[in-house]
C-alpha cells in the first residue's frame, strides 16, 4: 500500500511520515484492497482556531469506491489519530454492508421502502401568521447581493451519477462518511436521498415531478 503525505502551511518531518505509514498500515485488516492513501495535512494559522488548528484528510483509493475521512485537532498526531479512527469505522460499516449485500439479508428498493407512506401535507400560512414587517432587506456578502436572510450558496458541486439501488447508496454513504447521500434510484429513476437517523436507522427521500404526478 502506497502512502502519499502532502502538507499546506505545515512542515512534515520524516518521523511523522513514518508514523503515518505505521498507523495507516493497520487499515489493511479492514480492507485489503487498498492501493494508495493520500494524507493531506493543513495547518490553520489563525490563533483563534488553536483547538482545531491542524486538519488531516485521508483519501483511500482501492479497487472499490474511494473512502474519505477527516479530523481536526491541536496537533498533527491528534488529528491523524482521529481521522484514522473515523476511516476504520467507515471500513467496518462498509464490510458489514458487503456481507448483507452478499445474501444474509435482502435489501429493499426505494419503491418498497416508500410504499404506503403518504407525503406530508404542506399547510398554507394563515394571514394571522404573516410577518407584520413585509420589508425585504438586502445586504452585500462580497460581490453578491443577498435578499432577506439568505441562505447564501457558498459552494456548488456537480457530479456525474450512475443509477444505483438503495443498498448501493447506503454502501457509498458509509464509505464517504457523510450523513446523507444523493443518488438516482435504479428502480424508479427518481432523484433520491438516503440519510442517517438515530443508531443504525436510515431514511429515504425521493422526488416526483409535479407534471407527471
Amino acid at each position: 500500500m502506497e502512502v502519499v503525505v502532502t502538507a499546506r502551511n505545515a512542515e512534515v518531518s520524516d518521523r511523522y511520515r513514518a508514523h503515518v505509514a505505521e498507523k495507516l498500515a493497520k487499515l489493511e485488516k479492514h480492507d485489503h484492497r487498498i492501493i494508495r492513501i493520500n494524507v493531506e495535512v493543513d495547518n490553520e494559522p489563525n490563533p483563534r482556531q488553536h483547538k482545531g488548528a491542524v486538519h488531516v484528510e485521508l483519501t483511500a483509493h482501492s479497487k472499490g469506491p474511494v473512502i474519505r475521512a477527516e479530523a481536526c485537532a491541536e496537533d498533527k498526531m491528534g488529528a491523524l489519530d482521529l481521522a484514522v479512527d473515523k476511516m476504520a469505522s467507515q471500513m467496518r460499516r462498509a464490510a458489514d454492508r458487503r456481507r448483507v449485500h452478499r445474501g444474509r439479508r435482502t435489501p429493499v428498493s426505494v419503491g418498497q421502502a416508500l410504499a404506503g407512506i403518504e407525503p406530508d401535507g404542506l399547510g398554507s400560512v394563515n394571514d394571522s401568521e404573516q410577518l407584520e414587517d413585509d420589508t425585504v432587506r438586502e445586504h452585500q456578502v462580497g460581490p453578491i447581493t443577498v435578499t432577506g436572510e439568505g441562505p447564501l450558496v457558498v459552494r456548488e458541486k456537480s457530479h456525474t451519477a450512475e443509477p444505483m439501488t438503495l443498498d448501493q447508496a447506503l454502501y457509498e454513504m458509509e464509505l464517504v462518511g457523510h450523513d446523507f447521500y444523493l443518488y438516482i434510484d435504479k428502480d424508479s429513476t427518481r432523484p433520491s436521498v438516503v440519510y442517517r437517523r438515530r443508531g443504525y436507522d436510515y431514511g429515504v427521500i425521493a422526488l416526483n415531478r409535479a407534471d407527471l404526478v
